[in-house]
């Protein structure tokens, strides 16, 4: 049974719709301000809403939702674990976070230099040495684009799988 009778021009809105919300998704595994996961299992979603769950059904979707969960948890895992490693404190993870969503307005430098600053400064505010410092801006930067890459990798994943599952059918 489809799920939309009779709703013929509601499918053009909604592919392109989850083309838009797809290109979202992607742009939001890079930025740390857009929730790209989520986004881009909506933009799969509607996508398979749009094609009646014809070709892609809820196993699929569950497989899609499953990774998207990956992807937000292997990317606080991997800053947190960056600036773990480096030995940062609290204060150097909360600046690196911060310091991620000032440097989104000097895109693409700010990006990389963002939490390296933060995390720096939150260094230096609990009176650790510049070295200290240092070390935790490096770590918390490593750690933040390994979780980029991390999401990106598993955001393509979740686009080859969804064509995958559409081409097979």
């Amino acid at each position: 049974m489809d799920v939309l009778v009779g709703v013929d021009w509601l499918t053009p809105s909604l592919i392109v719709l989850s083309l838009l919300l797809i290109i979202a998704g992607m742009i939001g595994m890079v930025l740390p301000a857009i929730p790209g996961p989520p986004i881009l299992l909506m933009g799969l979603f509607t996508a398979a809403w749009a094609e009646n769950f014809h070709y892609v059904g809820s196993g699929t979707l569950i497989i899609l939702a499953l990774l998207c969960v990956a992807a937000v948890a292997l990317d606080f895992i991997a800053g947190a674990l960056g600036a773990k490693r480096s030995g940062a404190s609290r204060a150097a993870v909360i600046g690196a976070l911060l310091g991620a969503i000032l440097g989104l307005f000097l895109f693409p430098l700010g990006l990389i230099f963002g939490p390296f600053v933060g995390a720096m400064i939150g260094e230096l505010s609990t009176g650790r040495p510049w070295q200290q410092a240092s070390r935790a801006g490096w770590g918390a930067t490593i750690g933040m684009l390994i979780g980029i890459v991390a999401k990106l990798v598993i955001g393509l994943i979740m686009i080859t799988l969804f064509i995958s599952m559409r081409v097979l059918n």
